[in-house]
């Protein structure tokens, strides 16, 4: 039995209905944007434009990261958080609505993730808890938080890193996806890093002897993690790309080469074991060679800690609020889309939300909310911001079931009537949640004693090591040096 108000949830759905359309075509705009990684700074104006119209402080350049920022309303009370993303993926540009792969710029960038959706979801539900708290003359800190490069740069974790998160009380967020319901799911922890191995170039028939060859380093190094994954645990992964195999010629001995290798473990201790692992064999691979090798740590983040206590509120909201106010038009939408991607696509998508397996196109119910929770092999950097304040994340039933992230049939549907309703839907879902926890700050005493059991009381230690700056601040402290040999 949900023990929200009625008329509470109400009240506050119509606020985030108020101000609705205006965060629709800001999510429009940023789909249209479609900055990657550490580039999102027409995106960050567009939001930074809107919180401002909205009142809110905004703080830029958050742990000197040019697209980081932070924007608050309110001087006392909790601190809630909503965790916002606006990046794109490259190489996914596509048409809105076609139901074929139709990039709308061969080789452009997409929103293939729906951060636009994200991020403008996140904004909304902040601008109508405000509103609410305003409107009724409460106590309250409305926090959004701007987080860049999500997708394979850990921005939050910089951010956390820069104690960005530190007076938080609670930090909500959401994902779109194909259902609506509480985002029930572990990640893993993940360790990036890339090995330049540098050699000695030769001609390869005339002289080989005299060359070193960087290419091979990378081979051997790729053999040597491959054997140890027979030694690995069944949970951990390890993956990898070679990034720079040196050249063209097959008739000279490349004298440079280089790999990024993944390390991911449900939990930060054995990630970092597990990477130290194939960093010994890079180095083994460099002696074999007789080359050297440089290490350059790129990104890290933590696993995600779920909080029963405000995943539970989250779950009352969504019953209260009840399905997205999908239509007719969307499902037959939905389902042209559903007929674009395979039949064990759509059911490994039902299987790995634990979904109803007779229902396709728009799912129009909510996931229940399972106590034993299940693990996604993927990574996030909301990891690390659940490490630090009791964290729940949203799933929001934005797409057709079956619809792979990272893939053209998602980003044909991030500009629908269907993506938005549900980016309405969860901001609503959001909201009430946020409310709730304003008004009765024993859900936050609760939430807060959870998350010291999780973590054991240990103080928040972030994976990336001090002395390793984000990107953006790394190409301007040190703009022409190559990385240290580690």
């Amino acid at each position: 039995m949900s023990q929200l108000s009625i008329d509470r949830t109400t009240e506050v759905a119509a606020l985030v209905d108020a101000k609705k359309d205006g965060l629709v075509r800001l999510s429009d705009e940023i789909w249209g944007l479609a900055e990657t990684r550490w580039q999102e700074f027409q995106s960050v104006e567009a939001q930074i434009a809107v919180l401002e119209r909205e009142g809110f402080r905004v703080t830029r350049k958050v742990g000197g990261i040019p697209t980081a920022f932070s924007a608050q309303w309110g001087d006392g009370g909790s601190v809630i958080g909503f965790l916002g993303e606006y990046d794109a993926l490259s190489e996914m540009s596509q048409v809105a609505g076609a139901v074929e792969p139709m990039p709308a710029c061969d080789g452009a960038s997409g929103h293939g993730c729906g951060h636009h959706l994200l991020g403008a979801g996140a904004m909304l539900a902040a601008i109508a808890t405000r509103d609410y708290l305003a409107r009724h003359q409460l106590p309250g800190i409305v926090r959004y938080y701007g987080c860049p490069a999500e997708e394979g740069g850990a921005g939050k974790t910089y951010m956390a890193r820069a104690n960005a998160f530190d007076d938080v009380d609670a930090a909500l967020t959401w994902h779109p996806g194909p259902y609506s319901g509480v985002f029930k799911y572990k990640s893993l922890a993940v360790i990036q890093m890339a090995f330049r191995f540098t050699g000695i170039a030769s001609h390869a028939a005339a002289s080989p002897h005299l060359g070193r060859s960087a290419l091979d380093a990378v081979e051997l190094m790729n053999v040597g993690v491959n054997f140890m994954r027979e030694h690995m645990p069944s949970d951990a992964r390890v993956h990898y790309a070679i990034t720079d195999a040196g050249g063209y010629a097959p008739n000279v001995v490349q004298a440079n080469a280089e790999v990024l290798y993944v390390a991911r473990s449900p939990n930060l201790d054995d990630a970092r074991q597990l990477a130290a692992r194939v960093e010994q064999i890079g180095r083994a691979a460099a002696l074999m060679t007789d080359t050297q090798v440089s290490v350059e740590f790129d990104r890290a983040c933590s696993n995600v800690l779920r909080n029963s206590v405000i995943e539970r509120l989250m779950a009352d909201a969504l019953t209260m609020l009840g399905a997205p106010p999908f239509d007719e038009i969307d499902q037959a939408f939905a389902s042209e889309m559903t007929l674009r991607t395979t039949e064990a696509d759509v059911r490994e998508c039902i299987e790995s939300y634990r979904g109803d397996p007779n229902e396709r196109g728009l799912s129009m119910r909510a996931l229940a909310l399972h106590d034993e929770p299940g693990t996604l092999t993927g990574s996030s950097d909301v990891g690390d911001v659940s490490w630090i304040v009791p964290t729940a994340q949203h799933l929001g039933a934005c797409y057709a079931i079956g619809t792979n992230m990272h893939t053209w049939q998602l980003v044909a549907q991030g500009k629908l009537p269907a993506a938005h309703k549900g980016m309405v839907h969860a901001a609503k879902v959001m909201a009430v949640t946020a409310v709730e926890l304003c008004l009765n700050p024993a859900h936050l005493d609760a939430a807060r004693a959870e998350l010291a059991v999780h973590t054991g009381a240990r103080p928040y230690v972030s994976p990336i090591p001090p002395d390793v700056l984000a990107p953006p601040v790394r190409a301007t402290v040190h703009p022409s040096t190559e990385p240290e040999k580690v």
